[in-house]
C-alpha cells in the first residue's frame, strides 16, 4: 500500500508540475506494473484527488492556520492524498492514512512538515465533511462537486439548478465504459459483455474487459467507443455508397462506426492535423476491417485544401471537454479564458467544412462539452449567415436536453459522456 501511495504522489506531482494529462501520466507509470492491487489503489487515489481538488482544499483550509497557497507543493499534495483517503475511502483506516502521509513527507524532503501533516489530517478525521450552506448554492456546488464557480453558474443558467447538480454529481466515481460491436467482422464475443438497449450494437464493459489484451478488442470484434459518440454517428446516418468526410477524425472511432453503417460501401475521408494521429486511424481501421476509410493530413480550418463534395460531413470539433470530466477530471479546472479561446477555432472549422456539403446532404456539428457558447451559440451564429442550411430533428427516441432541434446528451441519464449534437441539412 505504501508503494501505491508513493506512485500516486509521484503522478500527482508530475501532473501539477508539468500540467500533464492524468491519463497519459498514469498510462506511462503503470505500463510495466504487475501488482494489480497497487495499481488499482494508486489509480483510485490519483483520480479521486483530481476529481475533488476544490473539495479537498476547502476542507484542508478549515483545518490550517495559514493560507493553503503558502504550503509547499509537495506538502499540499501529501495533505490532499491523506484527506482524500480519510474522507472518501471507507476501507482505508484513518491511522494508515495519517501515518503513511507522514512517511511521504519524510521521504520527500518535507520532514519539517511532518508534524503539520499529522495534526491537520487528524483534525480532518475529527471534523469530517463540511460544506457551505445550500443557500449559497453556487458556492455549495463548487465545493461539493469540485467545479469552479463559473462552470457551476453556467450549468445552472443553462440546464436548471437541479439538472446542474446531477451533471456534476455524475462526474464523480465510477462510470459506464461503452464499446461497440463490430458488424464488419461479426465475431463471437464474451457472453459476459452487456448489451445496451439505448443504441444498436452498443455494449457496456467492465474495466477488466476493456484491457488492451482483451481478445475481442485485439481481434477487432469490438472497440471502445462511448455511447454519446455512437449516438453522434446515428444522427449522421451515413448510407451505403455515400461520400463521408470526418474532418477531425482521430482516433477514428466515428469513422469506423460510419463504415459499419455503410456496410463498408462508399468512401470515408478521415482527416486530422497530426501525422501520428492519422497512423492511429489507419491502425484502428485495419484492425476493425473498415476498408473504405482513407486518411488525409489536413487542418480543418485550411481553405486551400480541396475536398470532394460529400453526402455527409462530421465536424466533431476540439472543445473544452466539459462533458468528459468523469474520465478526465483535470479538464474542469481550465480557466474561463482558455475555454473562450476555442470559439473562433470551432466556428472556423464548421464554416470551412460546410463548403463541401452537397445539396440535400447532412452535416453534424458536435462537441463533448456542455458549454452553450461552444454549442448552441456556434450553431446560431452559423445559421444567421447560411440561409441554405436548416437544422434537422434527430435522435427523437433518446432522452436528452433539446433546444431548437439540437440535442445535448446529459451524462447522468445513460452514464455516458456529455455530448452536444446538431444536424444541418443543405437545402
Amino acid at each position: 500500500m505504501s508503494d501505491a501511495r508513493e506512485t500516486a504522489f509521484f503522478v500527482l506531482s508530475r501532473i501539477e508540475k508539468d500540467s500533464a494529462y492524468a491519463n497519459l501520466v498514469l498510462g506511462d507509470v503503470f505500463k510495466n506494473e504487475n501488482n494489480c492491487a497497487d495499481v488499482k489503489f494508486s489509480y483510485a487515489l490519483v483520480k479521486g484527488v483530481l476529481e475533488r481538488l476544490i473539495t479537498l482544499d476547502y476542507m484542508l483550509s478549515r483545518c490550517l492556520t495559514q493560507p493553503i497557497k503558502k504550503l509547499k507543493p509537495q506538502v499540499l499534495t501529501i495533505l490532499r492524498l491523506g484527506a482524500y483517503q480519510i474522507l472518501f475511502m471507507d476501507k482505508v483506516p484513518v491511522s494508515a492514512a495519517v501515518n503513511e502521509s507522514v512517511k511521504l513527507a519524510k521521504n520527500h524532503g518535507c520532514a519539517f512538515a511532518s508534524g503539520l501533516v499529522n495534526a491537520v489530517l487528524r483534525k480532518i478525521s475529527s471534523v469530517g465533511e463540511v460544506y457551505p450552506d445550500k443557500s449559497y448554492f453556487i458556492e455549495y456546488l463548487s465545493v461539493k462537486y469540485s467545479f469552479p464557480k463559473y462552470i457551476c453558474k453556467m450549468f445552472c443558467d443553462k440546464y436548471s439548478p437541479e439538472c446542474a447538480e446531477k451533471i456534476m454529481a455524475s462526474s464523480l466515481g465510477a462510470h459506464n465504459l461503452y464499446a461497440r460491436y463490430n458488424t464488419l467482422k461479426n465475431g463471437d464475443i464474451s457472453s459476459e459483455i452487456r448489451h445496451s438497449d439505448v443504441c444498436e450494437n452498443a455494449l457496456i464493459l467492465s474495466n477488466f474487459q476493456a484491457k488492451a489484451e482483451n481478445k475481442d478488442i485485439k481481434k477487432g470484434y469490438i472497440y471502445i467507443q462511448d455511447l454519446s459518440s455512437q449516438l453522434c454517428c446515428k444522427a449522421l446516418s451515413p448510407q451505403p455508397g455515400q461520400t463521408v468526410i470526418d474532418v477531425c477524425a482521430a482516433p477514428g472511432g466515428k469513422s469506423i462506426t460510419a463504415a459499419q453503417m455503410m456496410n463498408n460501401k462508399g468512401r470515408i475521408i478521415s482527416c486530422d492535423i497530426y501525422e501520428h494521429k492519422l497512423s492511429l486511424i489507419k491502425e484502428n481501421a485495419l484492425r476493425t476491417g473498415a476498408d473504405i476509410i482513407e486518411t488525409l493530413l489536413r487542418d480543418a480550418r485550411d481553405k486551400t485544401i480541396k475536398l470532394p463534395m460529400a453526402d455527409r460531413i462530421l465536424c466533431d470539433v476540439p472543445c473544452s471537454g466539459l462533458g468528459v470530466t468523469g474520465k478526465k477530471p483535470e479538464i474542469k479546472y481550465k480557466s474561463e479564458e482558455d475555454i473562450d479561446s476555442l470559439y473562433e477555432i470551432q466556428y472556423a472549422i464548421l464554416e470551412n467544412s460546410a463548403r463541401f456539403l452537397k445539396k440535400g446532404g447532412k452535416l453534424i456539428y458536435s462537441t463533448c462539452t456542455l458549454n452553450p457558447k461552444e454549442n448552441i451559440e456556434i450553431c446560431r451564429k452559423f445559421k444567421k449567415v447560411h440561409n441554405d442550411f436548416i437544422l434537422c430533428d434527430i435522435l427523437e427516441d433518446i432522452e436528452c436536453f433539446r433546444e431548437n432541434k439540437t440535442v445535448t446528451v446529459l451524462p447522468f441519464i445513460y452514464g455516458c459522456d456529455g455530448f452536444f449534437i446538431a444536424c444541418f441539412e443543405r437545402i
